[in-house]
C-alpha cells in the first residue's frame, strides 16, 4: 500500500489486517503504522530511483495506490510490478467529472481535462492501456475521524461556537459525503473480484444532501436542533477571495451514482450522514480538543461585515 499512515490508508490497513491479509506500507516514515506488526519500507515515490531500488526486489499479490495524484506518480510502480500482480487499486475522485447538467455523476460521464484532478483521470487512461489489472475508485467528499480536510469541521468549528455559518448562494446545491470506513470496506471488497478488473467505481454516502442540510446534520450530530444553527447566504461574487477558501464545498452540484458499486463488489455504506457525523464529532473533533482551539474565521467576518 502506498501512504497508509493518514487518512484512507490507516482505515484500509485495518481492514485487510482484520480480513487476514498481509500488508506493508510503503511511505516516508513520518508516522507509525496503525495497526501493530504491519510492515513498512520507508522511501520517496516521486523520486521514481529511490521507488525501484526499494521496491524491485519485493513481491506482492495487489498494490493500493492511494495517495498518487500525477501521472508521474504511478507510472514507474505500475511499470516495475507488469505482469508480477493480481491486481492494482488506484485512488482516483469523482472531481474528474465535467459538471454538468445531468446528476448524478456516472462512471462513464465525461471527464474535465482542465480539472485539478486532472492527473488522476491521466493515470486511469494510462492503467487502461497498461496491461496490469486494475481497478480504479472515484470516492465524492470522503468524511470522518482523522480527516486532515477541514471538511466537517469547517461546520463544527462554527455550530460548537454559536457563530453563524456563511453559506455561499442560497445554500441548495447539492452534494455528497461518503464516511472513510465505508470507503475503505469498498476498496477492500474489489480483491479477488473479477468483476471489478478494468473497472472504475463511484464510492461514498446513500444520500444526496444541500449545502444547508450539511449544515443541519452537523447540527444534529453535534446534539443541536436547526433552529440553533444560524445559517447567513451571500453570493461569493460579491467577494475577491483570491486564493482563500471561504467555504469547503466546491459551489455547484457535485454527487455520484454508487450502483455500480453495490451490485459488483456487493458493498453498500454502513453510516448514514447524521450517524457518520457524530463519529468524527464525538471521536476525533471533541477527542483532539479542537472545540476548544483558536479559530480564524477573518473570512467569516469579511462576508458577514458586508452583508
Amino acid at each position: 500500500m502506498m501512504g497508509g499512515t493518514r487518512f484512507i490508508g490507516v482505515y484500509l490497513t485495518k481492514v485487510l489486517v482484520a480480513q487476514g491479509h498481509e500488508v506493508v506500507l510503503f511511505n516516508r516514515g513520518n508516522h507509525p503504522a496503525p495497526v501493530a506488526g504491519v510492515s513498512q519500507i520507508t522511501g520517496d515515490r516521486k523520486d521514481a530511483a529511490q521507488l525501484k531500488s526499494k521496491l524491485s526486489g519485493e513481491n506482492f499479490d495487489a498494490i493500493f495506490d492511494n495517495n498518487g495524484r500525477e501521472l508521474s506518480d504511478t507510472q514507474p510502480l505500475v511499470e516495475m510490478f507488469e505482469g508480477k500482480i493480481k491486481h492494482f487499486v488506484y485512488v482516483s475522485s469523482a472531481g474528474v467529472y465535467l459538471k454538468s447538467a445531468q446528476m448524478p455523476h456516472l462512471e462513464g460521464d465525461e471527464v474535465d481535462p482542465n480539472s485539478r484532478h486532472k492527473g488522476k483521470h491521466q493515470t486511469e487512461a494510462y492503467l487502461k492501456d497498461s496491461g496490469v489489472p486494475w481497478t480504479s475508485i472515484r470516492p465524492v467528499y470522503i468524511y470522518g475521524p482523522q480527516n486532515y480536510n477541514d471538511l466537517e469541521a469547517w461546520f463544527f468549528d462554527r455550530i460548537v461556537r454559536n457563530r453563524p455559518l456563511p453559506i455561499p448562494g442560497n445554500g441548495r446545491f447539492i452534494t455528497q459525503f461518503g464516511h472513510i470506513q465505508d470507503l475503505a470496506l469498498a476498496m477492500a471488497s474489489v480483491l479477488g473480484n473479477e468483476a471489478a478488473i478494468g473497472k472504475i467505481y463511484n464510492i461514498s454516502g446513500d444520500r444526496y444532501v444541500t449545502f444547508d442540510g450539511v449544515a443541519y446534520a452537523c447540527a444534529a450530530a453535534v446534539g443541536k436542533s436547526p433552529e440553533e444553527v444560524k445559517l447567513v447566504h451571500y453570493n461569493p461574487d460579491d467577494f475577491e477571495f483570491g486564493k482563500r477558501k471561504a467555504f469547503p464545498i466546491r459551489q455547484q452540484h457535485f454527487f455520484a451514482d454508487t450502483h455500480r458499486a453495490k451490485t459488483e463488489l456487493n458493498w453498500h455504506p454502513k453510516y448514514d450522514l447524521v450517524s457518520g457525523l457524530k463519529d468524527s464529532f464525538n471521536n476525533d473533533y471533541l477527542a483532539s480538543g479542537r472545540d476548544r482551539s483558536e479559530i480564524d474565521f477573518s473570512l467569516d467576518e469579511e462576508i458577514l461585515g458586508k452583508i
